[in-house]
């Protein structure tokens, strides 16, 4: 089933799959719902799973406001509420990773479990070389765009103007942010889920994951010191190829049916 919520001056896209308690799916930048592959119809086999097509992306329209993580997150916020969910959980991946958590940081009545898949709490997050391709893709927004309008992405959306989409997605990417202090704050039980080659440090990782509260010696039998936070490692992947599999729906499915 899809739909269309009015929420913040723009008609937000939403599909819904299964039934069940919500379940929030958050895309990364530039695509949309299909990024996750089979994950979707993996974890619509017990919840209600809602994706949200992002400002500018898939079928949700552009508007004339600037890709922001803490913007985008009011959106995701209002489209909850507008759907009555209460709180629901909410898995991001990537760009959507970094909108998930901004959700939780600013909207916490309406974040119950969260899931944050191959995204970084700091632009310094990711190694060297990926922020260096960041700063460089509003300037080669027109040379990209071009090429994925002709790609099944660009036939699958044409009427994402892709130009601009690569514009404000460099923009929005190239610019500083550091929110380890708000993930410390966060209280919605967190799991982490990254690539064993993502393009994430590992020291920023470790960091987050700390943050978080986990990273703590063996807990022992009585499970004293365990952190609510989850850490994952998805061995022989990267974060491009992460959501290909449905391994990503079988931890996230274990994570938010734990007590």
């Amino acid at each position: 089933m899809t739909t269309s919520i009015t929420v913040n001056g723009m008609q937000i896209h939403v599909e819904e799959h299964g039934t069940g308690k919500p379940l929030v799916l958050l895309h990364g930048g530039i695509m949309a719902s299909e990024a996750f592959g089979p994950n979707i119809a993996a974890l619509a086999a017990g919840r209600r799973v809602i994706a949200i097509h992002l400002q500018g992306h898939g079928h949700t329209p552009d508007v004339d406001r600037p890709l922001r993580f803490e913007t985008l997150a009011d959106d995701v916020a209002g489209v909850i509420r507008e759907l009555g969910l209460g709180k629901a959980d909410l898995l991001g991946y990537s760009f959507g990773g970094g909108v998930a958590l901004q959700t939780a940081i600013r909207h916490p009545d309406v974040v119950d479990r969260l899931i944050v898949v191959s995204a970084a709490a700091s632009r310094n997050g990711f190694y060297p070389e990926v922020r260096t391709a960041f700063d460089h893709m509003d300037t080669q927004a027109a040379q990209i765009g071009a090429h994925v309008a002709q790609s099944p992405l660009g036939k699958l959306y044409p009427a994402v103007n892709w130009e601009t989409a690569f514009r404000k997605m460099g923009e929005l990417q190239s610019r500083d942010y550091d929110w380890m202090p708000q993930v410390s704050g966060i209280q919605a039980p967190t799991m982490l889920v990254f690539a064993d080659a993502d393009a994430i440090t590992l020291d920023h990782i470790a960091g987050f994951y700390k943050a978080l509260g986990g990273g703590q010696r063996d807990a022992g039998l009585d499970g004293s010191l365990r952190a609510a936070a989850r850490l994952a490692i998805v061995p022989g992947t990267t974060h491009y190829n992460l959501l290909a599999t449905t391994e990503v729906a079988r931890l996230a499915g274990a994570f938010l049916q734990a007590q």
